[in-house]
């Protein structure tokens, strides 16, 4: 079975797109020219034009047209196995280390999504509120977003305490945590993609079809409990993450 034509089509403008044919910065023709160059109707056309959009190949404005995206140069954050400590406390990435939150934390009371509560242990189709504390990330200089954190903590252990303050104190939630009787504690995280909420984008300024890099960290204390679920996202087409590897005894060199 052949593929819809408006796949053809946007298949034909990715080649382009990636051959130099369009460059980076450029423009794509009007969409009345795309269809008489690829023999097509103007519908088929717009629908290729979208899906080049929905990739995050291209921009569509209303002003330029068509524009092919320029694609920033991805900074590596390379993450180690370690948790690291400076005077602000613990922290899990030294390429982020400096950034800093751009704006007060935002603190509610939500019920938890749905991946987020199973990590926390909530009962299946049981809607609980969760203490829900919401930064924006950036470089200090410019200002810029680089990342949403959000930290989910249990109501049991949240409500009416300094976890619940915008303020918590020298070290954040986790020194306030080991303070609190839970210490020392202990990490996982997980690593997976997705696309933004729209909220998500905006905050970010992310291009259409661009996705977010997720990391999940969980936080439990010495007896195993989860005390926290931290859903770190940052734009996968800005940042990668890599780790170093190490030879195990079993591949070193004969």
């Amino acid at each position: 079975m052949s593929s819809p034509a408006y796949r053809q089509m946007a298949a034909e403008l990715r080649a382009a797109i990636e051959d130099g044919t369009y460059p980076a910065g450029g423009t794509l023709p009007k969409i009345i020219d795309l269809a008489q160059q690829h023999g097509v109707a103007k519908q088929t056309a717009r629908e290729a034009v979208a899906q080049l959009e929905a990739e995050g190949l291209v921009d569509v404005t209303r002003r330029r047209g068509t524009v092919v995206r320029t694609r920033p140069a991805r900074r590596r954050l390379t993450r180690g196995r370690q948790v690291h400590r400076d005077e602000r406390g613990y922290y899990f990435d030294a390429s982020a280390q400096p950034w800093t939150a751009l704006e007060p934390p935002v603190i509610t009371w939500a019920p938890a999504p749905r991946d987020i509560a199973a990590l926390l242990g909530l009962p299946e189709g049981e809607e609980q509120d969760v203490l829900v504390r919401d930064r924006l990330m950036g470089e200090a200089t410019t200002r810029t977003p680089l990342q949403l954190a959000t930290s989910y903590l249990p109501a049991s252990l949240a409500r009416g305490t300094q976890l619940a303050q915008k303020d918590t104190g020298p070290g954040g939630i986790y020194d306030l945590l080991e303070q609190m009787g839970h210490a020392p504690l202990s990490w996982e995280e997980a690593i997976s993609a997705r696309m933004p909420t729209p909220t998500e984008g905006d905050r970010l300024h992310l291009p259409k079809g661009v996705p977010l890099l997720r990391i999940t960290r969980t936080t439990t204390g010495p007896d195993g409990t989860v005390l926290e679920i931290n859903d770190t996202r940052m734009s996968a087409d800005t940042f990668d993450i890599g780790y170093t590897l190490t030879r195990h005894p079993s591949a070193q060199h004969p």
